[in-house]
């Protein structure tokens, strides 16, 4: 397994680290549960495979991902990896709750103590209040009593406010979300240089897009086929992502065994490296983002002229999670964000069809029609 410097930590993880989020599911009478016992097999052939750095967060799999990752690794194994999880700022209620939350997840956890721990999914939004609260200077302390060792945060939004908070602290690390379609998107590839210049530990999400890449439609097929050293779609996101040499390790949520083996295998080969990709092979994945992108259907260009709705519809959101399943050919990645975003009530049931969203629509969008359209699409995940 390639190995990679963890920032200004002195540490060396792997350059494929184990994401804990899509661990495998049953699913009962509409409810789901982790498969813990396929879940224990899979963390454990991770860590006695070079796999060093595991990531969960306090909310993953309805806050059982971080008690089955404890289970796993108890026994020996705990002591080999590194550990990162999340508390996000919307469970702390108070100042108490956030120590109460840091002590559930290291009884979970089965530790005494989190190599890396984050502030989950800060937003442009939440920053304020973030740091009103005074947050960080928490962590701190549990820095300071040896309960943690690391603090990092992970970031969805945009540039903008990444570029805000990045400088703000000195952060032993950050998290964020980038893959080949989305290096104009969330923290752009900007955010990759910038945190590589602060010399800031980098963890790169979704760089197979949730899944979204990993199994292209013949068009986007036929354009990996013409270069002539055979990968799979998987490994041509992944060397994106290894060819940052700011990137200290790329997170990737597995759910079965045979993704498992196939991830250690491409991480584990000798070019597995920063510069990896070569100019020919940036221009394949350059033509790939291109005919992905062409295959949009409604023509919402997440201007956000239609917003605020009065009934707190996100509509740019809800249209973008149904042109992902049109673009990557399956739904179920999209329809697991807009479960997300029902629970967060931004969902377009929330629609009185009163139209004043398409008297603004510079696309002239049938806004109502296709809100339609998404929800009866995108409905179906459970959790």
């Amino acid at each position: 397994m390639q190995q990679r410097n963890y920032g200004k930590t002195g540490w060396q993880v792997s350059a494929f680290g184990m994401g804990c989020m899509r661990l495998p599911r049953i699913v009962k009478d509409g409810t789901t549960f982790v498969d813990r016992e396929k879940a224990w097999e899979m963390i454990r052939y991770a860590a006695d495979n070079g796999v060093t750095y595991f990531d969960t967060a306090f909310g993953y799999h309805n806050m059982t991902s971080e008690e089955v990752l404890g289970e796993a690794l108890d026994g020996g194994r705990r002591e080999k990896v590194k550990i990162a999880t999340k508390q996000p700022f919307a469970v702390m209620r108070t100042q108490d709750d956030i120590r109460r939350n840091l002590e559930s997840t290291l009884k979970k956890l089965r530790t005494s103590y989190i190599d890396v721990y984050l502030i989950h999914n800060i937003t442009s939004r939440s920053w304020e209040n973030i740091k009103q609260r005074k947050v960080i200077e928490e962590y701190e302390k549990f820095r300071s009593e040896g309960l943690i060792r690391a603090i990092g945060f992970s970031w969805h939004g945009n540039y903008d406010g990444f570029s805000k908070v990045l400088p703000f602290y000195d952060w032993d690390m950050c998290q964020l979300q980038q893959n080949y379609m989305d290096i104009d998107r969330e923290a752009t590839e900007q955010g990759i240089f910038d945190a590589g210049k602060k010399g800031c530990a980098l963890v790169i999400m979704e760089p197979v897009r949730g899944g979204n890449l990993a199994f292209p439609p013949p068009a986007v097929q036929e354009i990996f086929n013409e270069y002539p050293k055979k990968r799979s779609a998987v490994e041509w996101a992944f060397r994106h992502i290894l060819n940052y040499g700011e990137v200290s390790t790329i997170l990737s949520g597995v759910s079965t065994m045979e993704q498992l083996r196939e991830n250690i295998e491409i991480f584990s080969k000798p070019d597995a490296a920063a510069g990896c990709l070569t100019e020919t092979e940036k221009k394949i994945i350059e033509r790939v983002r291109e005919k992905y992108l062409s295959f949009k259907s409604i023509p919402c260009t997440g201007c956000e002229y239609c917003l605020p709705c009065e009934q707190g519809v996100d509509i740019p959101q809800v249209f973008s999670r149904f042109n992902d399943g049109v673009v990557y050919g399956t739904y179920e990645p999209a329809r697991r964000g807009y479960y997300f975003q029902k629970k967060f009530g931004t969902d377009a049931s929330l629609c009185v069809e009163c139209g004043f969203c398409e008297e603004k629509c510079p696309q002239n969008i049938p806004i109502i029609q296709e809100l339609k359209k998404s929800h009866e699409t995108l409905q179906g995940w459970f959790e």
